[in-house]
């Protein structure tokens, strides 16, 4: 396939590869990096790999290659031959990282939001994919594919579907998910331990988003915020926030939820999630994010209310868009 050989000519040419993902590393980003690491790793034993990512949720440490992540660039570290950048819509998102991406002889981006820059030299990306982990699938030969790069990839695809409820989950996901699963992986272990268990910090700081959200535009839309004392508070960090946004989703009659928490004093961490109707990514690259159709995020300086008034005005007019087109 196509696919294949575009890797594989990359990799063939490169004795040193360095893999990326986007900050804050969600299951996805972990997953597709991790899973091309060790099938790099099991399968091209000349080249030298090695994984650049921030600091990872202790759920996903159940993959057990994530040890060998490196959280930082060492001292006098020789340009890489092939930067490879996983589910990373622009160069700015590998923060830390990015000086590798810059110094690297060749660089490919692999990756499905729909906002990506194509900021690579090479770059592969399909927003129609349901994750990065679906389309490093793509890429490597499913014989070659161990039981490790099979964990990994699942990972991805699980939180990246939402444990396949979301709507970029298609057919082919379906697929691709099954064949993991014939490679031994442990499907619902890695549901229950990574996606749904949560810490007691962890349920408590959802309670409260939930307790303190607010329905808005005649209960089409609903919102919560966290203050960045709350969090202080409660113990908790930025990635133990993961899935209140989907969780306030879910809500009855709700098209668009939005979640945001404080990362530094009247600056906050936005992310938004749709059902059906509304391109959530077209509303975030407004200002300054991106992501898919159904899940973006951007960061917004002002008090919770500044937000949300402007994100308001930008939530109606793709209302308004989609009923133009309705009609």
């Amino acid at each position: 396939m196509i696919q294949m050989e575009l890797l594989n000519k990359m990799l063939n040419q490169a004795a040193s590869v360095a893999i990326g993902g986007h900050v804050r590393p969600d299951g996805d980003c972990v997953g597709s990096c991790m899973g091309l690491f060790q099938y790099i790793r099991e399968n091209y034993s000349d080249k030298c790999v090695d994984v650049y990512l921030e600091e990872i949720p202790e759920a996903f440490q159940l993959i057990e290659a994530t040890k060998e992540i490196r959280h930082e660039i060492p001292k006098e570290q020789e340009a890489y031959d092939l930067f490879i950048c996983l589910d990373c819509g622009d160069k700015d998102r590998l923060e830390f990282s990015a000086p590798l991406f810059d110094a690297a002889k060749h660089t490919l981006c692999v990756d499905h939001h729909i906002s990506n820059t194509g900021f690579a030299e090479v770059s592969y990306v399909m927003p129609d994919a349901s994750s990065t982990s679906e389309l490093i699938y793509q890429l490597i030969e499913e014989e070659k594919i161990s039981l490790a790069v099979a964990e990994a990839l699942y990972l991805g695809i699980v939180h990246d579907t939402g444990v396949f409820q979301y709507s970029c989950t298609s057919p082919e996901t379906m697929r691709i998910a099954a064949k993991l699963l014939e490679k031994g992986v442990n499907g619902p272990k890695i549901i229950q331990d990574t996606f749904y268990e949560k810490t007691y910090a962890q349920n408590q700081i959802l309670g409260r988003a939930l307790l303190e959200s607010i329905l808005f535009m005649n209960g089409t839309c609903i919102a919560s915020y966290i203050k960045k004392n709350v969090l202080e508070f409660y113990g908790v960090t930025p990635k133990d926030l993961d899935g209140i946004v989907s969780q306030l989703r879910v809500t009855k009659g709700v098209e668009v939820a939005v979640f945001m928490y404080e990362i530094a004093p009247n600056t906050y961490k936005v992310s938004l999630r749709s059902k059906e109707k509304i391109d959530v990514s077209r509303i975030a690259q407004f200002f300054g994010g991106g992501g898919h159709m159904r899940a973006a995020g951007f960061t917004m300086h002002g008090s919770a209310y500044d937000v949300l008034n402007n994100l308001s005005e930008q939530i109606e007019v793709q209302m308004k868009k989609n009923e133009g087109q309705q009609e």
